[in-house]
């Protein structure tokens, strides 16, 4: 069977995030019912990883593996995908790739960004799209803070418990590469975009990294009890968790 890799873009807002749930409420099940709208058959799609409820991506990427039956060319999955999808779901590209490629582990790295709004008032067009924090954000500090986290670590103290974690996990399972991170200021300072690029991320953890580097931003907690989390990783977990609103899966690199 030809194996189809699709990149889409979804704003995550309405979605129960990405994995397949009871209710079909989730960006996947949406997915799947376009291919069997289209196949009339029941089809899997298999994802680069998982994204939460809330989170956006602007190119998460899932593989597909066609019946021979069918016989349209990518592009022509990629238009009739978008018929059957809802606004906030498109397909952006569709190309065809070795039947041993996977979306998941050909995947040699991620790029996230997180936004971060300043502005008095929260544009209803970012509504849904980014963390409003009006009282401000030391940009240079928070730049600062985001760089401890680059290299290789053991980042268990930033991955929240998903339930199917091993009970005896190896000692590599929480080492995780940063290879680099930055922070952009926007529209006259009011926006921040925060970016991380890694060789993979645990659950919810661009999401801990960015409330833990907040509080050492805003004065709650310092650089140096930052770097000892990391020195560190049998200590208690991180409580700053930034919401799901501002953060987007921007590339998937094969």
């Amino acid at each position: 069977m030809p194996r189809i890799l699709f990149t889409c873009s979804y704003n995550g807002t309405p979605w129960r995030g990405w994995q397949s749930q009871a209710g079909g409420t989730t960006v996947q099940d949406v997915l799947e019912s376009a291919f069997c709208a289209i196949l009339r058959a029941p089809l899997r799609i298999s994802a680069s990883g998982r994204t939460d409820a809330g989170v956006h991506a602007v190119a998460q990427c899932f593989h597909a593996d066609i019946p021979e039956s069918c016989r349209m060319s990518p592009e022509n999955w990629r238009a009739a995908l978008n018929a059957h999808l809802p606004g906030s779901i498109r397909i952006m590209k569709a190309e065809l790739v070795d039947a041993d490629f996977h979306a998941r582990f050909s995947a040699r790295g991620k790029v996230y960004e997180y936004l971060i709004c300043t502005a008095p008032v929260l544009s209803p067009f970012l509504e849904g799209r980014a963390w409003h924090r009006p009282m401000g954000v030391n940009a240079d500090l928070l730049a600062k803070s985001l760089a401890v986290y680059e290299g290789e670590h053991d980042f268990r103290r930033f991955a929240a418990r998903r339930g199917n974690e091993p009970d005896n996990p190896p000692a590599d399972f929480y080492l995780r590469t940063i290879y680099s991170t930055a922070v952009t200021v926007e529209q006259g300072g009011e926006l921040l975009r925060l970016r991380f690029h890694g060789n993979g991320f645990m659950y919810r953890m661009v999401r801990l990294l960015v409330g833990t580097a907040h509080q050492v931003a805003n004065g709650k907690m310092s650089a140096d009890e930052l770097r000892s989390m990391l020195a560190d990783p049998m200590g208690p977990k991180t409580r700053h968790c930034a919401p799901a609103d501002g953060l987007y899966l921007t590339t998937v690199i094969y």
